[in-house]
């Protein structure tokens, strides 16, 4: 699954977008290390550290002339892709420029800038799939907010709610955290500039002039002080991508349920071909959640790997940064399948109310013990309304009739009007009240995801 991913031919278009996967791809990191290479000799040239000739020299160099497999093969070599990168880049430039190059700087500065350009790149992937899917369970929730159907609880029927609250609440938790993805952008995207042991020595009195000029020309956040070590800008963004995976889970989870055949509550959107059996010719698996579940499956480790890396050792660690290598891309990577999926659930799923309805009468009226109960709390007391009813559900389990009819024969509810405990009306209006409130809140949070 590490590799699967981003990298697999057969696995990669499953579990990752082309779209992210071209983000990650070689091309584009050794793309993002010579931008961030032009914008430190930009810098360094304003100062009059380097010929002003050396940035324009650095953007002719594609990074395809650097043939990114050659620079692969030297890494398992080197240890460090920015070592064979920059003897590749040297080799490039007229001899007169290339004392100039990669003056001041080291390995990690331009691994985790560049890094950092890549992640600002898929987090613009991320935020429209965030919006999109939002405004999908929105619509979804406002379109059902009075159709009616089991609420559950421990896997049981609970009591009665409608599928507009249960889409409501599927937005809603995705928004919450959707919501966070401003501050993780902003956090993340900072330059890194601290030369070899993170105080710029080589840079003298202009380090901070360069270091500023660097991060301008990017677009980035200048930060005061390097961030070799303080890792928690990239744990926070990769746990922010499992967080957004477990938020898809939820869903996904609710849906993959709603969707088996005993319950008949939702279908995934039909697509010709998809979810069928090699063995089993009538099945249609449920494969959009299915993707999203073993996303967020394998999401969790790769978090725990970022969180890891934490513990950095000294000014540069053996293991823990190098692990970043491929724990956030992969992250990204399995985020923008679950997105996907959970774009094309939340636009495009199937409910059935037929099915809904059919399935609170299923229980024979258990589904209104609760209002049952409090019906005849009045007249009973608390304690011996709920002793009746519990009871009462014992005998319909039985076979002995509805729920309604059942209380109905006990002497202890004669006179007692039980017809308004069984009406889905007070049910359903509080369904919809509180899907209102949650879309609102949802809308409001949208509007920060940007």
């Amino acid at each position: 699954m590490t590799l699967s991913a981003l990298d697999s031919s057969l696995l990669g278009p499953l579990f990752a977008t082309d779209a992210m996967r071209a983000v990650f791809s070689d091309e584009a990191r050794v793309a993002a290390m010579l931008r961030a290479e032009a914008a430190l000799a930009r810098a360094q040239a304003a100062v009059g550290m380097v010929p002003d000739g050396l940035a324009p020299a650095i953007e002719g160099i594609t990074a395809e002339s650097l043939d990114p497999s050659a620079l692969g093969r030297r890494t398992a070599v080197s240890g460090v892709p920015v070592i064979p990168f920059v003897k590749a880049v040297q080799a490039a430039l007229p001899a007169e420029l290339e004392p100039g190059f990669h003056k001041g700087t080291t390995t990690q500065d331009i691994a985790d800038t560049a890094l950092v350009l890549q992640v600002r790149d898929a987090l613009d992937l991320v935020a429209a799939d965030l919006t999109a899917i939002l405004d999908g369970l929105s619509t979804l929730a406002r379109r059902h907010r009075e159709t009616p159907c089991v609420g559950r609880t421990y896997g049981q029927h609970a009591a009665p709610v409608t599928f507009g609250f249960k889409a409501a609440i599927w937005a809603l938790g995705l928004a919450e955290i959707a919501a966070d993805l401003p501050r993780v952008r902003a956090r993340i995207q900072t330059a890194s500039l601290g030369g070899p042991v993170g105080t710029l020595t080589g840079l003298g009195d202009k380090a901070e002039a360069v270091g500023d000029g660097f991060a301008a020309a990017l677009s980035l956040h200048p930060d005061l002080a390097p961030w070799h070590t303080r890792r928690a800008r990239v744990a926070e963004t990769g746990t922010w991508l499992v967080l957004v995976m477990g938020a898809l889970a939820k869903f996904a989870t609710d849906v993959a349920h709603l969707a088996t055949t005993e319950v008949g509550e939702v279908a995934e959107p039909y697509v010709p071909g998809r979810g069928g059996s090699s063995a089993m010719p009538h099945k249609r698996n449920p494969v959009s959640s299915t993707v999203i579940l073993a996303a967020f499956a394998g999401a969790k480790g790769f978090g725990a790997t970022l969180v890891d890396a934490m513990a950095a050792a000294h000014e540069r660690p053996a293991g823990p940064w190098h692990a970043e290598w491929n724990a956030l891309p992969s992250l990204f990577g399995l985020a923008s399948g679950a997105l996907r999926e959970a774009r094309g659930l939340a636009q495009g799923l199937v409910p059935d109310p037929e099915r809904m309805r059919a399935n609170i009468d299923l229980t024979r009226g258990m589904l209104f013990a609760d209002a049952a109960a409090s019906r005849l709390t009045a007249s009973l007391g608390a304690k011996a309304a709920h002793a009746l009813v519990e009871e009462a559900a014992g005998a319909v389990r039985d076979g002995q009739g509805s729920l309604r009819e059942v209380l109905e024969r006990r002497p202890e509810a004669a006179g007692i009007d039980l017809g308004p405990a069984f009406d889905l009306g007070p049910a359903i209006r509080a369904g919809a009240r509180t899907a209102d409130r949650a879309l609102a809140e949802t809308a409001r949070l949208a509007a920060l995801v940007g």
